[in-house]
């Protein structure tokens, strides 16, 4: 799971945006203004009906400060991304 769930600066995070576009998700902004420190970025690759799914997760982060439910408050309603 993604640790950018539960960061206080996931909605303006330019390495979350990026983990979003990679999901082909809705963003959070548009614009980030914010640059992590030292992002680790798992990448799970493997083979789903004959094509390749891959799927990225931020799993360390030197800027990583601690919100819990931080996205979740931002799309309520929504499934948080796994």
């Amino acid at each position: 799971m993604c640790i950018c769930v539960n960061c206080h600066y996931v909605d303006r995070c330019t390495t979350y945006h990026a983990v979003e576009g990679q999901h082909q998700q809705p963003h959070l902004t548009e614009a980030p203004t914010f640059e992590a420190l030292e992002p680790t970025i798992n990448v799970n690759i493997r083979q789903v009906d004959g094509g390749i799914e891959m799927e990225w997760d931020v799993v360390g982060c030197e800027s990583f400060q601690a919100e819990m439910g931080k996205w979740a408050k931002l799309r309520p309603g929504e499934l948080v991304p796994t």
